[in-house]
């Protein structure tokens, strides 16, 4: 792995000059790039720099106890710090997911389980909105299906921060949720099994995803859910449907058909995004781990046991009795968990 340091501490020189060059800071996408690939070679030139630096010490010693025996003494710990260097530098030329700065578009599905899987996507989407809440994030409901008892059927929120990084936390949230919990419309007291399900997609800027407007067909009908006086009253809602791809979105939580088109659009590039980033990692498998790492969508990737007040996450055999808390936003062990798992599996190239 080390062999491809020096092409990337070449590369990482040759950005910083393009950086100082008034030229290219006239095309904002390009300048953009550069900065991103610039701020992501940093670490490697440094870790590269620190374990050469590790190296040289140990040569020097090695060569010094040729002729004084009282060196040897200082072998063992200079190795230590090479291999420490070492490590840290393997991490640092793993290749890192080019979305993770990304915002996203979370979607929450009730499944199978009638009203008692909405009450569960309520449940999720309080738990997203609270998380976000701590890590200081923005969010944005953009649309969704109530139930009649106060959960969702479906729902769609935006999820930013200021700096980036969303997707580097929520990308693992993809997945069937699984909730054995007795239900409030439970008369019986029995415990029952329901789910639903979560779509994590990042967000695609408009420079990210090219839509052609002849692609799109857009319907307007009469919004039939929250958004004021306007509801029932005006034609509002929208749906966009992208023709090429089938895929179709529709929006009516605003009260504007501006609005809700503008919304809509964000969620279409968000999906387009998505499918073109997993189309490109079924075609090079061996790059799965480091673009779409969110797990097949059918996969049954968590348990919530409220009796137990159990998570268990599946994918990586975590379990934690704090249910409680998680549910009120406290993911912070979860999300911690699943990336030092998945970094392992990549540094080890044993990601799918």
């Amino acid at each position: 792995m080390f062999e491809q340091l020096p092409a990337l501490v070449a590369e990482h020189a040759e950005l910083e000059r393009r950086m100082n060059d008034p030229a290219l800071h006239s095309d904002q996408r390009a300048a953009r790039d550069v900065g991103r690939r610039y701020a992501e070679l940093g670490p490697v030139v440094a870790a590269g720099a620190a374990w050469q630096q590790a190296e040289d010490d140990l040569l020097t010693a090695r060569e010094l106890a040729e002729e004084d025996a009282s060196f040897h003494d200082e072998l063992p710990g200079l190795e230590a710090v090479r291999d420490a260097a070492a490590d840290v530098l393997r991490i640092a030329l793993t290749p890192t997911d080019p979305l993770d700065e990304k915002d996203v578009i979370l979607e929450i599905k009730a499944g199978e389980g009638g009203e008692e899987s909405a009450l569960f996507s309520g449940d999720l989407l309080r738990m997203y909105l609270r998380y976000a809440e701590r890590q200081g994030w923005k969010t944005d409901v953009l649309d969704g299906t109530p139930s009649d008892l106060g959960g969702w059927r479906d729902v769609s929120v935006a999820v930013k921060a200021k700096g980036g990084g969303v997707w580097s936390k929520l990308k693992y949230e993809g997945g069937v949720h699984r909730v054995q919990r007795v239900p409030v419309t439970e008369s019986q007291g029995r415990l029952h099994t329901s789910a639903a399900g979560v779509l994590v997609l990042p967000e695609a800027d408009e420079i990210d995803v090219t839509i052609d407007p002849a692609d799109l067909r857009i319907d307007v009908y009469r919004s039939s859910g929250p958004g004021g006086q306007s509801v029932n009253t005006t034609d509002s809602a929208v749906r966009i449907t992208h023709v090429p791809t089938g895929t179709v979105v529709s929006m009516q939580n605003e009260k504007s058909q501006l609005q809700n088109r503008e919304a809509g659009m964000r969620v279409l590039r968000a999906r387009l995004l998505a499918q073109a980033e997993e189309a490109a990692a079924a075609e090079q498998s061996a790059a799965r781990g480091a673009q779409v790492r969110t797990v097949d969508r059918s996969e049954r990737i968590r348990t919530y046991n409220f009796k137990e007040n159990r998570i268990s996450d599946h994918r990586i055999g975590f379990t934690a009795y704090n249910l409680d808390a998680v549910l009120d936003g406290d993911l912070d062990a979860l999300v911690t968990a699943l990336t030092d798992a998945d970094l392992t599996a990549r540094v080890n190239g044993t990601a799918e």
